[in-house]
């Protein structure tokens, strides 16, 4: 993918940019491996919001995507690369050796025509080949890993993301995250070699509030801009400050910084750096 730059035609397209779709083969989605996408405008079974700034959107459906890959088979072939408006990277359909077809997270790089491989032993590290952590050389970069045997592909699925084997030792796998988390997993987890396809997905500039809208994703305000029934931050005379000792959420729960992950998880266990802030 490249990032296509548009003219500046209005003040909401100046500066704006988007994506070229030069690595789609086909625009069209295979009907039977997708299904009705019901919107849910981030409320939950009692109809209250639990998810805020979510609403609106345009109507797609949901592709089918195998993030598991159980079906072990020596000879898959890539047909189309296509994108999938549910997610930021692209999908990929392929077809098993007795024509059935599925999609699956594309790798940067894979193309139609390609042979990829799912298999539960040693295998080439190409791009989108599956194979267990226990098989694959140090310093490779895999994604679509899976944290327990057998569950699928639950993490390092986003656009470019990928996780970098570090070490294997005593029947687990140290990977390295994109967070700059070290963690340990099971050596039998699998997991597919190389990046998630679009890396430049991060470099778009939607340009306009009404590009955010076409995506589900409604306006954020300012608490400080809010009444003080709305807001622990509301209130005030004109540009004031929030007046509190440290930033609150929406519903009064400390902001910004505070640590949110319970103490003594069990998956602590797996941990063996936990991620570093980024400098900026």
């Amino acid at each position: 993918m490249a990032v296509r730059k548009h003219k500046p035609t209005s003040a909401g397209r100046r500066l704006s940019s988007g994506d070229d779709f030069s690595d789609i083969s086909k625009s069209t989605p295979v009907k039977k491996l997708t299904i009705r996408l019901k919107k849910h405008a981030g409320r939950n079974n009692q109809g209250k919001i639990t998810v805020r700034h979510k609403g609106g959107g345009v109507k797609r459906r949901y592709r089918l995507v195998d993030f598991a890959q159980k079906r072990l088979d020596d000879n898959v072939n890539v047909l189309t690369i296509e994108y999938d408006p549910n997610r930021s990277a692209r999908i990929a359909l392929i077809a098993y050796t007795n024509d059935d077809q599925a999609y699956i997270l594309a790798a940067d790089g894979m193309k139609p025509g390609d042979r990829i491989v799912f298999t539960d032993k040693h295998a080439d590290l190409n791009p989108g080949n599956r194979l267990p952590l226990g098989d694959i050389a140090i310093g490779t970069p895999v994604h679509n890993i899976e944290l327990f045997p057998g569950k699928g592909g639950a993490i390092v699925r986003s656009a470019g993301s990928s996780a970098t084997v570090m070490s294997q030792d005593g029947g687990f796998v140290q990977l390295k995250l994109s967070s700059g988390e070290i963690r340990k997993f099971d050596e039998r987890c699998r997991a597919s070699v190389g990046q998630v396809s679009n890396p430049d997905w991060g470099n778009i500039r939607w340009g306009k509030a009404g590009r955010m809208r076409y995506r589900g994703i409604r306006p954020r305000v300012r608490g400080k801009a809010m009444n003080p029934v709305d807001h622990p931050h509301g209130g005030g005379e004109g540009n004031q400050p929030i007046g509190l000792k440290h930033p609150k959420t929406a519903q009064g729960k400390p902001a910004l910084g505070v640590k949110t992950r319970r103490k003594q998880k069990e998956s602590d266990a797996y941990i063996v750096s936990s991620r570093k802030k980024r400098k900026k």
